[in-house]
């Protein structure tokens, strides 16, 4: 569900070799629910998590979990600092040109505008979390494009007033809307717009070996319902799944 900077990413697609050490280190951010976030215990802990051990254990891998900001996630997974990325990330074209992807485990999810009014103006100033496909989209709107580091960033910029509205994953945006009792709401009664073509797993180019393990893995939880199950558990019954 995000785009990222490649200046540092083209360094090199060499760092490969997952599949030749023991662990297999998976990339996180951990500041995007329900996608991932650090749980009370200080873990790492949503949707991706629990679904990233399931496919481990399907394709009888090893894994461990690695924090990584967002901003620096693709740069840091050609240079090796770990195997994969599963934090969100929208499979697109630019990206797809430095790294590469697993099938979707997700359908391409909607994103929306929340605001302090529902008639707050798209077209004004507009906050989204820095090098995702959200703020590639705000910009290209013609509206003023306010980057923020991190998605709780951008809902402080709406609420202080810095930003007219902010423009993200709508299943990231949801639980601040629900629970801010009538503060947040949707413009255009929450209309939404795709913007990617499907979460996945991010990896090395030259890792064919995992990818093709957990593009496996995914496909076993496609066809017996339990990845549909998973969605549904984090993202409600009005989640988009899979047929």
């Amino acid at each position: 569900m995000k785009k990222l900077m490649f200046a540092a990413a083209a360094l090199a697609l060499t760092a490969g070799g997952a599949m030749a050490q023991d662990v297999v280190r998976m990339g996180t951010e951990g500041a995007y629910p329900p996608y991932n976030f650090v749980n009370d215990a200080g873990q790492v802990d949503g949707f991706e998590v629990e679904l990233g051990n399931e496919l481990c254990k399907r394709a009888e891998l090893n894994c461990t979990w690695v924090r990584n900001d967002w901003d620096s996630i693709i740069p840091n997974l050609v240079s090796g600092n770990y195997d994969t990325i599963m934090a969100g990330m929208n499979i697109s074209d630019e990206r797809e040109q430095v790294i590469a992807f697993s099938e979707p485990y997700t359908p391409p999810p909607p994103s929306a505008y929340a605001a302090l009014s529902a008639d707050a103006d798209m077209g004004g100033i507009v906050a989204a979390q820095t090098n995702t496909i959200q703020a590639g989209y705000v910009a290209e709107s013609g509206a003023t494009l306010l980057e923020y580091a991190t998605g709780d960033e951008t809902i402080a910029a709406v609420r202080n007033g810095e930003a007219d509205a902010v423009f993200a994953d709508k299943d990231f945006l949801a639980p601040f809307v629900n629970e801010s009792g009538g503060q947040l709401v949707w413009i255009e009664e929450g209309e939404t717009v795709v913007v990617g073509k499907g979460i996945a797993i991010g990896m090395r180019k030259t890792d064919t070996e995992l990818k093709a393990k957990f593009d496996a893995a995914i496909e076993t939880m496609k066809a017996d319902g339990t990845l549909n199950t998973m969605i549904t558990k984090w993202f409600g019954e009005e989640a988009e799944t899979f047929e």
